[in-house]
């Protein structure tokens, strides 16, 4: 059996820099023709200027003849300034600001301490009509691990878009029922990414004989309750929901430590596992429309008009992948997939 989709884009991916963005980026360019990149790196891109040096970085680091487009975004912090908001929406680069709490995930160190200290700046973003992109939890220690999501929705998310209606907003790699019911019944400039991981499994994947470092991503993976309540969004057609993988690359012995890192790596076979979650819901005519139309359509920008093939045609992941001088272990190692992008050489 075969399938073929307009060529999807991936709506949230993280390619670190240096050798371990040219050891990951080729991965994301074979199955997708854009994607939103992650400003989080060290130090991260607050700036349009920042933004558009690394998006020449990664087009340096891409196999020949790809037409993979990077899409940039900025990282939000107290300090942003309207004055950068507007740089940012005459650049045809910047596609998006970033809002990640301090402290909520992989570098979010200088992330926003109060929602109310980036106020100008998501008035002026509102006004000119760029997107904020939200992790979505709260990261105080009285909010429990599973709860950060919800709180979050409830005192810092709704009150924000009651307060800038006109203010579009993507909620990132949704992880709950509650965040699945708020964009289902929300505005319609409202969206939601989702991952595989989130997708696919559900929390005791991170215990199954142990502590499963590799399983480990913020946010956790939650209640079989709540990916149920995800793949119902994800294969219901609503245009709402997205493909957004957060493939997050991290060395091996950065996840295999007394402190691991958060982040799952999945672009390597991406599209094919969103494939599998489509098929075992007997959703697989709707996936095009998550994987390749609803996040251009919310951007407002144009569908891809090339195509890419997937055949029922299982294969085994490698246990490891090179990731510059170290290697890294991504979802799915050593097991089956089952579907297989047409055309890649394994």
């Amino acid at each position: 059996m075969e399938i073929t989709l307009t060529r999807p884009d991936d709506w949230h991916l993280h390619l670190r820099d240096g050798e371990q963005l040219k050891a990951v980026v080729a991965y994301s360019a074979a199955r997708f023709g854009r994607a939103i990149i992650m400003p989080n790196l060290q130090p991260p891109l607050t700036t349009v200027d920042a933004a558009h040096a690394y998006r020449e970085r990664i087009l340096q680091a891409l196999p020949a003849a790809s037409d993979f487009q990077p899409l940039m975004t900025l990282y939000l912090t107290d300090r942003t300034t309207p004055a950068e908001i507007e740089r940012a929406a005459q650049s045809e680069h910047v596609h998006a600001v970033k809002l990640y709490p301090a402290g909520a995930t992989t570098h979010s160190d200088s992330g926003v301490t109060d929602i109310r200290h980036t106020m100008p700046a998501l008035e002026k973003m509102a006004e000119l009509d760029i997107p904020l992109l939200t992790h979505g939890e709260v990261t105080r220690p009285d909010v429990d691990m599973f709860d950060r999501e919800k709180v979050f929705i409830d005192e810092v998310l709704a009150p924000l878009l009651q307060r800038l209606p006109e203010l579009r907003v993507v909620m990132e790699h949704i992880t709950t029922a509650d965040a699945a019911a708020f964009v289902r019944d929300g505005r319609h400039r409202l969206g939601a990414t989702m991952t595989p991981q989130h997708l696919l499994y559900n929390r005791n994947a991170l215990f199954q004989g142990g502590l499963r470092p590799h399983m480990f991503c913020l946010p956790v993976l939650k209640r079989e309750r709540h990916r149920a309540a995800l793949i119902d969004a994800a294969t219901s057609g609503h245009p709402s929901f997205f493909l957004g993988t957060d493939s997050a690359p991290h060395p091996r012995h950065a996840k295999e430590s007394d402190c691991g890192c958060a982040g799952i790596f999945s672009a390597h076979a991406a599209i094919e596992l969103y494939a599998e979650v489509f098929e075992q819901a007997g959703a697989l005519e709707r996936l095009e429309g998550f994987a390749s139309h609803h996040g251009a359509d919310f951007y407002g920008l144009p569908r891809n008009t090339d195509t890419i093939t997937l055949r029922a045609d299982p294969w085994q992941v490698p246990a490891t992948l090179p990731m510059g001088k170290d290697t890294l272990v991504p979802l799915r190692a050593a097991d089956t997939v089952r579907w297989r992008l047409v055309g890649e050489d394994r």
